[in-house]
């Protein structure tokens, strides 16, 4: 039988090993697990210490503890983007140091190429370290901030915001200054006073000594010129930010890669105003959907690309890809520039749920919500700039696509019909097109199909 000294020894060993195997899976709470997983841990830290055989055993004291500094920060890093996106520029933070920060609040947005990537807090608790100042170039993976995990600070504590260390150079140059100002002080108190020096008498010459005053042509008011002054004249330079480059980059890239032309045709556009014009009322009123032009002619494009499919292809190397579906690109002016969301299988959708489609793509690309989702891919790219009073224009590729239609303002023109000269409501097409896969044939093949398609749009009920 095993003496009490032995069984002691023993359950004390049995004691610390638990201990210590606690300790570590906390520690491992702490480092990959989340909020709720975190409190649960701060319990066993809260706990302070165990007694063993009369002496005082510190959780702190393990090299595993949760208290360590090596764990007290989550660390916070520059999210995934995409397989073409590795890097972006800090836009902002939302924090300072020393700030408060909620679990999935908004701490910092970098922008891209593309769009903008919040990124959020995985955890509540202090800020203690911002890595990066606006503008700065973050890639993948590199560390944005830290967080110290922890409640938030009750209201009237008193409690003090944690300094950064980068503050310590402003406040020791105030003191610098005040030191500066009071060795200055000092010395002038030091310095002997000097004694006022004796006022002299002047006196002033009779007036019929003074000389009399002459006036020469040098001296005479200057007489007012009829010569033009120039208004003042300024000039601003703001630095580009990622999206504008990358516009500006794929443009000149897709006007050296292509080999662009354009073909030109006029649409009538009275069948599809009056059908909008009966039909719109009761559209919004059934399925609150407002009845626009972009559904009836994204829908006609994924029609006329059946018959020229090679619309819908692209080259890639040697090699042509035909594709059976259609992504339309639906150009849209935000206040940082030209996006173009993605509305997926259209071919496979109704004129109103492509409508619906285009407007809420419309709305995030303009709450600056868009997603890499949202903006990856197209195969094909409408480009409406009559809603900005286009006439005409010739659109660029949306590289690496084949062709992109340009859609322009609907002006009264008079137009021959029957024999008659009437008006009516005219639209100018602009179909601009990649000649290496694209025959002059076929794109003028497929423009006319789709104004003949928006002329008469019953047509579109038989395909």
């Amino acid at each position: 039988m095993l003496s009490r000294a032995t069984r002691t020894a023993a359950a004390k060993s049995l004691v610390k090993s638990k201990v210590a195997r606690n300790v570590m899976a906390v520690s491992f709470v702490k480092r990959h697990a989340s909020t709720s997983l975190f409190k649960q841990a701060n319990k066993v830290e809260s706990l302070g210490s165990i007694y063993l055989s009369g002496k005082k055993i510190s959780v702190a004291a393990n090299p595993f503890s949760i208290t360590s500094n090596r764990f007290k920060s989550t660390s916070i890093e520059v999210p995934p983007m995409a397989e073409s996106l590795t890097e972006g520029s800090l836009k902002e933070y939302t924090k300072n140091v020393g700030d408060f920060i909620k679990e999935d609040e908004l701490l910092a947005t970098i922008e891209t190429d593309k769009i903008d990537i919040e990124v959020n807090s995985p955890v509540s608790g202090t800020v203690t370290k911002l890595n990066f100042k606006p503008e700065d170039t973050v890639t993948v993976g590199e560390e944005l901030a830290q967080v110290e995990p922890g409640e938030a600070p009750a209201e009237g504590s008193g409690e003090s915001k944690p300094e950064p260390t980068e503050q310590a150079e402003p406040s020791q140059g105030v003191a610098a200054r005040e030191n500066s100002s009071e060795e200055t002080a000092s010395k002038k108190e030091a310095a002997p006073k000097k004694e006022a020096a004796p006022k002299k008498e002047v006196t002033e010459p009779k007036k019929a000594d003074q000389p009399k005053k002459t006036v020469s042509k040098a001296q005479e008011p200057p007489v007012a010129s009829n010569s033009f002054t120039p208004f003042p004249r300024t000039e601003t330079r703001v630095k580009m930010n990622r999206m504008r480059l990358r516009i500006a980059e794929r443009l000149k890239d897709s006007q050296n890669t292509a080999a662009s032309l354009t073909t030109f045709n006029e649409v009538d556009m009275s069948a599809l105003m009056e059908m909008r014009k009966l039909y719109k009322d009761e559209i919004i009123k059934k399925t609150g959907t407002k009845f626009g032009f972009m559904g009836l002619f994204s829908k006609a494009c994924t029609l006329a690309a059946k018959d020229i499919p090679a619309v819908n292809g692209a080259i890639e190397g040697d090699q042509i890809v035909y594709r059976d579906y259609t992504d339309i690109s639906v150009a849209v002016a935000t206040p940082k520039g030209l996006v173009t969301p993605v509305v997926r299988n259209a071919e496979s959708l109704s004129v109103l749920d492509i409508e619906n489609e285009i407007v809420r793509l419309s709305h995030k690309a303009r709450d600056g919500k868009l997603t890499l989702e949202d903006m990856t891919g197209g195969t094909f790219t409408i480009s409406n700039g009559g809603v900005f009073g286009s006439l005409y224009g010739t659109p660029i590729i949306n590289s690496p696509q084949t062709a992109v239609l340009g859609l322009h303002g609907v002006k009264e023109r008079p137009v021959t019909v029957n024999g008659q000269i009437v008006s009516r409501p005219m639209m100018y097409l602009a179909l601009t097109y990649d000649h290496r896969l694209l025959d002059g044939r076929e794109a003028v093949t497929f423009l006319k199909t789709v104004k003949e398609l928006i002329e008469d749009p019953r047509k579109m009920l038989l395909w």
